[in-house]
């Protein structure tokens, strides 16, 4: 059933695999997400869903998995993803290349109409065509091989004179030489994918491959002069040497002289070197030096070509219902191409320690890996009934911002109906809000706004609350009693919260009931003078800032020596 609505979007939407560009689709229903930060933080765990992808347009194949908050919707998605086969040969895409003509007829065709709206249409179609307005344009027409006339009125008779004419009876049915022109630059591309073990697929392709087999098939070597006149040399070298060795009586040299007639001993030479070249005996004069017969040429280069058009035009007609079919097969092709592409992807994106999330009312993770970090610590968390609020403190580049985002990609990837790197609980939320942590500086403007966005919070048991060091937008004085506050009422309300701030002291005298106080800190410096930080935080206790690391590490960069001074007088008196 989802594979049918991937399809149907894939459709309407005329997405390909070939389009160098991900196209624009309108996506359907209302994000979770209620801030541009955590519509952000979605975004970048699409792309990075997007990056096992070979198409650019198997990324819009996402837009399917819109927001929900319907059980029974995450469940389908999981099932849908669960039932994608192991090792699928993914990586085959990847020689895929776009569709180009590689063969067009060697026959002058030309299709031929006196109606102006047949005119246009055939137009559209992108083929060869005239329009008829008088008896000069027909004379124009005796150079073309095949003329095909459709919706002929007013110069029926006249077109009928011409011996190559083909009247035809309908716009369907014309220059059918342009399904095997689009189905030509397919080739390469089926010897791909009838590697690839879908049904649908493989059918396809074996439909197609009659019409396909007309015009991948080799010709046999047509005979040109200039191979006939090599021939020729070849064979009349050969003539000479054997003619050189014969002891010819002066009986038959009289009978050649006289009658202009070759004896039987030299004829027979001058056939057996014919016959040995593979040249026809009629377009030569069996004489000796041998030489081209040029009206015999002529016309068996003629009538050579005439039958083989003739041939090929007889076997377009045998096959014109299949080829009719080329575009809509070729259109459904391109897109299980792209349903393929996107579940492989996912498929390769979910990893051996990737775990089907379940519902809950608590938000417990449990060895969770954050998808955004290349060496991910597995972190441990969780919100419930009783601890409902996390105060998340700890220093500055200490991961809190790290964590906060990571929960929401674990919501994210769980609507989606995809599995976790780690075990899981999870709501099904119906609106998250994230406040990122302000860039600017503090201001009555930007406290304001603050407020009137957390006012604008829906609460609810379905609601998430994710808040970044907000106390940066107003006096740090006060700052800690307006984010314990903000944090009773919303808890109140029912909601979940995680609030990562430097206030963890403030906010501990004046601590929420149903909230707890965590601590992710920062260890040291490794030996490119980074911060060790264990993101996995400490639940039920506060994290030192540690702004001594921050010191050593810009005092080890040697930036300045006024670096340098503050790390060693911090480090002698710590308790100053």
């Amino acid at each position: 059933m989802m594979e049918k609505e991937l399809i149907q979007f894939i459709t309407e939407n005329k997405l390909s695999p070939f389009n160098l560009y991900k196209t624009p689709v309108k996506t359907d229903g209302e994000s979770i997400f209620k801030t541009k930060e955590g519509k952000a933080v979605h975004n970048r765990v699409l792309n990075k869903i997007s990056n096992y992808f070979y198409f650019s347009e198997s990324s819009n194949l996402l837009s399917c998995f819109n927001f929900t908050q319907d059980r029974i919707t995450i469940k389908d998605r999981q099932d849908f993803f669960k039932n994608i086969p192991k090792k699928l040969r993914h990586d085959l895409l990847k020689d895929l290349k776009k569709p180009a003509v590689k063969w067009k007829p060697n026959y002058g065709i030309i299709a031929v109409t006196d109606n102006e709206e047949v005119f246009k249409e055939l137009k559209n179609l992108d083929i060869p065509v005239k329009f008829i307005l008088n008896e000069e344009d027909i004379r124009d027409l005796e150079n073309y091989d095949i003329v095909q006339a459709v919706e002929i009125e007013n110069f029926s008779l006249a077109i009928e004179q011409l011996p190559q004419s083909v009247f035809i009876d309908s716009v369907e049915d014309v220059y059918l030489e342009r399904y095997l022109e689009t189905l030509s630059g397919w080739y390469d591309n089926f010897r791909i994918l009838e590697n690839i073990e879908v049904d649908e697929i493989k059918k396809i392709i074996l439909d197609l491959m009659p019409v396909l087999n007309l015009v991948s098939i080799k010709s046999t070597e047509k005979i040109s002069r200039e191979k006939i006149e090599e021939k020729i040399s070849d064979i009349n070298e050969e003539i000479f040497k054997k003619v050189k060795e014969m002891n010819i009586s002066g009986e038959s040299l009289f009978a050649m002289l006289s009658q202009n007639k070759l004896p039987k001993e030299l004829n027979e030479i001058v056939e057996n070197e014919v016959k040995i070249s593979g040249i026809p005996e009629q377009i030569l004069d069996l004489s000796i030096p041998v030489k081209i017969n040029e009206n015999e040429l002529n016309d068996f280069i003629r009538l050579r070509d005439a039958n083989e058009n003739t041939d090929f035009a007889e076997k377009i007609k045998r096959n014109s219902s299949l080829l009719k079919q080329v575009p809509e097969k070729l259109e459904r092709l391109s897109a299980l191409m792209l349903v393929y592409d996107f579940v492989a992807g996912i498929g390769e994106f979910i990893g051996q320690d990737y775990e089907w999330p379940i519902f809950s009312e608590s938000f417990k993770i449990e060895g969770a890996k954050n998808i955004f970090l290349e060496n991910p610590q597995p972190v441990r968390f969780y919100l419930d009934d009783e601890e409902k609020c996390s105060i998340l403190t700890g220093a500055n580049s200490g991961g809190k911002t790290t964590l906060i985002e990571h929960i929401i990609q674990i919501i994210s990837m769980f609507n989606l109906g995809l599995p976790i790197p780690g075990k899981a609980e999870i709501p099904v939320f119906s609106e998250i809000y994230y406040f990122a942590k302000n860039k600017g500086s503090a201001s009555k403007g930007a406290f304001e706004n603050l407020l009137t966005q957390m006012s604008r919070i829906k609460p609810g048991n379905q609601t998430l609350v994710l808040a970044d060091e907000i106390e940066a937008v107003t006096e740090p004085g006060v700052a800690g009693k307006i984010i314990s506050a903000t944090s009773q009422y919303f808890i109140e309300k029912n909601c979940f919260l995680v609030i990562a701030t430097h206030l963890g002291y403030e906010i501990q005298k004046v601590l929420p009931k149903k909230a707890r106080i965590d601590g992710i800190e920062a260890k040291g410096l490794d030996k490119n003078n980074e911060l060790i930080v264990d993101h996995n935080p400490v639940l039920g206790r506060l994290a030192n800032s540690t702004p001594e690391l921050i010191v050593e590490k810009m005092a080890n960069a040697k930036l300045h020596e006024y670096f340098e001074y503050l790390n060693e007088w911090l480090k002698n008196d710590k308790n100053i």
